[in-house]
């Protein structure tokens, strides 16, 4: 079982032994699993397949296009759908007569169903096609001894302990323990992040025994062989590999994001409202009503009530909601894959990302050229001009950068003056390249650059203080103390020598010795001159930046202190290592800058900020795969490789900080124009059901008709579909919120009741006014259709003063600020507004929804703008002391 610090990334079973064939000799180990040099028989193969498994990279089980369409469809927030369309199907079709059943409802909640679950079952098969995609990769042929026959085989079919020839090119099959190496140089970028290859030698390695990617003994599957050849025994195979870790983080179902936990809380608090109103509202009308049809009746009213207390037009809300921000942020840079990522991103409060592309220009620029003393000089640049300029191998990024430096400076012009002679290319042997040029009164010159240690090697000479002197232990000391420093700060360095003697008709890797050093060459991926801003603005807009990088400690510092980030303290992977879970989270709240990082280490960070965070993850390659499925919204680039874009929620066209900035707020807009319809619906659909209640016992007759309830119901959502164009106010856009079900109950329950205060004065002024003023007498003393008359005035009076306070009070509620005066709805709210109330007030007057026209006169209607503006007042104050006491209103 794994430890509680390992459980994230590889199990300790498998880290033990990763760590052992590390620490051991070559011989040591081959005599622990009792390997000759004839390689593996076909009884000890299948034996061993038994026991360590087959070299499969973990694939999810396919479930049949039935079950996965299944799953996608029940989540609680469709579940709320269809009790709705089943409340409609029973309201709207099964029982009124042919003549006035509606299937308008039942087909658009079937259809938001529909959508949201074909939706969720689009985006499980996206995510198994980037663990198929992830897989096909290390779907090759290996070279192994076995039965002391030279053999390819399929990558699937290696064994534990299987001996396995690489060479130049070769993709590493599994995890290795080299026994034998000759010039080995590998690359780890799909595994670290970083781009250097890396020498390794078959020498044991205690040291990183429990850092399997820093191990100068391991080849790890994923990686690959640059140059050189070796002879390694295989030590884990498929799921156990590193590489198989990422693949089966890629083929695990995606933990809830942010949205989708709280969207859920939103629906079953949706759920037992209803539940609770429906029943009750029931009970009530069919108690305390007469009439033979009483039960019926009441049974329609509350399944209305049911109606009205759901906002059926919420999937609507969002989908508009989520279109509109997905357009608007694709003029922004920002291309959209998966909609729910943009409430996501709006919620994020933590941005886990890499430094290179992100904070730095994703480019190598020579930053300065020295001597050995440390001072700029022009004579180093010029000869180190010459060397990338005239060498005709792959030009490197160094060479390139070089270059390009040298004809800032006007140094194009001296290649006229000289003609290249010969040249010795690059190779990770010798960590050099040299090149022979001659002026044109023929003086030969051979200039070499390399690594300083290489350098060191074949010079016997430095030009010190000004002057050529031998290269002593002093000065060799004084030298690798010099680029030491240049390391820390952050900078690549490369040593540069020439000389003018003892050059061979032809050249070759003997004339490079008995150099004069003259002095380094330094390198640096610049930060971008938007960086410090951008952090600076995502700081402003509530977001935390973390740096996740599998670069060493000095390069990462240097970058992070030139855009302004705290480098006092940077943890390191070896030191995650050795972390339990719950000591990590503490210091994920604490660090701002994790390097040397494997994959899994960046996943297990993510994993544990979404504790108390939303978090993002921005990364552009296979090893940050991972790490993006993890986190509540992953961000990739549209250069990335095709694993990271297919794992990503959101892809930016340009990898930017300042980019993703303006997803945020776009993301936070959505929130807020969401939010507003949620709170705002759930609050008046609960005060207008309180209200009914309350009528339904000191009435006698119903307060309004079941189709009066869906009628108005519908009026106001569908001038709501104007919430997703609505104004944001900017300091609303400067904080990140989650989505809580706490929330949206608070909010309605505070805000609900106050509706019904004003809905109970109607009630009174109609009841003991209005109905009697018009139709001569109180209620109990009129004729049988007088009495229905009054009911019908009655219905139509509160059908109007509640679409009248509903509407307007969405007015009231959608800013923390006070309404029309310090903040104004865009004009497509104001004119859904207008339309709502309008065509409300229309039907009200000329058709009267059943039985006899409303007579409601100018006496009602001054009442009218009384009570909504008494109402508007009275909300606001509320919702100041709200503010005072929650902080927040949506």
């Amino acid at each position: 079982m794994a430890t509680e610090k390992n459980k994230n990334t590889i199990s300790p079973a498998v880290l033990d032994r990763l760590a052992n064939g590390s620490a051991c000799t070559p011989t040591a180990l081959l005599n622990s699993e009792n390997l000759t040099p004839e390689g593996l028989n076909p009884e000890e193969v299948e034996e061993r397949r038994e026991r360590y498994g087959s070299n499969d990279i973990a694939r999810k089980k396919k479930d049949s296009v039935a079950k996965r369409l299944f799953a996608s469809f029940i989540n609680p927030f469709t579940i709320v759908l269809l009790v709705l369309a089943g409340i409609s199907l029973v309201t709207d079709i099964i029982l009124p007569s042919p003549g006035e059943r509606n299937y308008l409802t039942v087909s658009m909640v079937l259809s938001m169903v529909l959508i949201s679950g074909f939706m969720s079952f689009i985006q499980e098969y996206k995510s198994g096609k980037a663990a198929e995609k992830l897989a096909s990769l290390v779907g090759n042929t290996a070279t192994l001894i076995r039965e002391g026959q030279r053999q390819d085989i399929p990558f699937r079919e290696l064994v534990v302990g299987d001996r396995v020839l690489l060479s130049s090119g070769d993709m590493i099959p599994a995890d290795i323990r080299l026994i034998e190496t000759k010039d080995l140089f590998i690359n780890q970028s799909a595994l670290t992040g970083e781009s250097e290859p890396i020498e390794k030698t078959p020498l044991a390695d205690p040291n990183h025994a429990h850092a399997p990617l820093e191990a100068t003994n391991l080849a790890l599957m994923g990686s690959n062989v640059i140059s050189g050849s070796a002879t390694g025994i295989v030590l884990s195979v498929g799921k156990d590999t590193f590489f198989g870790c990422i693949a089966a983080k890629l083929t695990a179902k995606k933990e809830a994001t942010s949205f989708d936990k709280g969207i859920k809380k939103i629906s079953w608090t949706l759920i037992l409202f209803i539940v609770m109103m429906a029943p009750l509202v029931f009970v009530i009308n069919g108690l305390f009503k007469t009439g033979e049809d009483r039960w019926l009746n009441a049974l329609l009213f509350a399944l209305s009530v049911a109606v009205g207390l759901t906002p059926e037009m919420l999937p609507m809300i969002v989908s508009a909601n989520l279109a509109k921000s997905a357009i608007a942020m694709s003029k922004q840079k920002v291309i959209i894959k998966n909609l729910s990522a943009i409430q996501n991103l709006g919620a994020m409060s933590v941005l886990c990302t890499d430094k290179t592309g992100t904070l730095t220009e994703d480019r190598i620029a020579l930053e300065f050229h020295h001597n050995i003393m440390g001072k700029e000089d022009e004579r180093v640049l010029r000869h180190a001009f010459l060397n990338s300029y005239y060498q005709t191998g792959l030009k490197n990024v160094m060479d390139l950068a070089i270059i390009a430096h040298g004809e800032a400076d006007g140094l194009s012009a001296i290649t006229s003056n000289y003609r290249k002679v010969d040249e010795i290319p690059f190779d990770f042997v010798r960590r050099r390249m040299s090149v022979v040029v001659a002026d044109k009164s023929g003086k030969r010159q051979l200039i070499t650059k390399g690594a300083v240690e290489e350098m060191l090697a074949v010079s016997s000479f430095a030009e010190y203080e000004g002057k050529v002197q031998p290269l002593t232990d002093d000065i060799k000391s004084f030298i690798l103390k010099k680029a030491a420093e240049y390391n820390e700060q952050g900078f690549r360095v490369l040593a540069l020598a020439h000389k003018n003697e003892d050059l061979g008709k032809t050249l070759t890797a003997d004339d490079e010795k008995g150099m004069v050093l003259i002095g380094y060459l330094a390198f640096f991926d610049p930060p971008k001159a938007s960086a410090k801003d951008a952090l600076k603005q995502l700081q402003e807009y509530g977001v935390a930046v973390k740096i996740l990088t599998g670069d060493n400690e000095a390069i990462t510092r240097h970058v992070c202190a030139e855009v302004g980030l705290p480098t006092e303290t940077i943890l390191l992977g070896n030191e995650i290592a050795e972390l339990n879970d719950d000591d990590l989270a503490k210091a994920c709240e604490t660090h701002a800058i994790f390097a040397k990082l494997s994959p899994a280490q960046k996943t297990r960070i993510v994993s544990l900020l979404r504790r108390q965070h939303t978090v993002g993850f921005m990364g552009d390659g296979i090893n940050d795969a991972a790490a993006m499925k993890a986190a509540d919204v992953g961000i990739s680039v549209d250069t990335a490789v095709d694993i990271a874009k297919e794992s990503s929620d959101i892809i930016l066209t340009e990898k930017d900080l300042a980019v993703l900035e303006n997803g945020i707020r776009e993301g936070r807009k959505t929130y807020a124009n969401t939010t507003k319809y949620i709170k705002l619906t759930t609050s008046s659909n609960f005060g207008n059901m309180l209200s009914i209640l309350v009528a339904s016992v000191f009435l006698p007759f119903l307060p309004m008709l079941p189709l009066q309830i869906l009628v108005l119901n519908l009026i106001y959502d569908i001038s709501c579909l104007a919430l997703p164009f609505d104004n944001v106010d900017e300091d609303y856009l400067k904080k990140p919120r989650r989505w809580e079900a706490v929330s949206i109950s608070r909010f309605m329950l505070c805000f609900g009741p106050i509706s019904s205060l004003f809905d109970i004065a109607t009630y009174l002024i109609m009841f003991f006014y209005f109905c009697p003023q018009a139709y001569g007498g109180a209620y109990g003393s009129l004729s049988a259709s007088d009495q229905l008359a009054f009911a019908t005035l009655f219905q139509a009076g509160w059908f109007v003063e509640s679409q009248w306070s509903q509407t307007m009070v969405v007015h009231a509620l959608r800013s923390e600020k006070i309404p029309f005066i310090k903040t104004n709805a865009s004009w497509l709210v104001y004119l859904m507004s207008g339309l709502g109330i309008a065509i409300s007030t229309c039907l009200a007057l000329f058709l009267g929804f059943g039985y006899g026209k409303a007579a409601l006169n100018w006496q009602y209607f001054l009442y009218l703008f009384g009570v909504v503006f008494t109402y508007i007042v009275l909300v606001s104050l509320i919702k100041k002391l709200y503010l005072h006491h929650f902080k927040e209103l949506l």
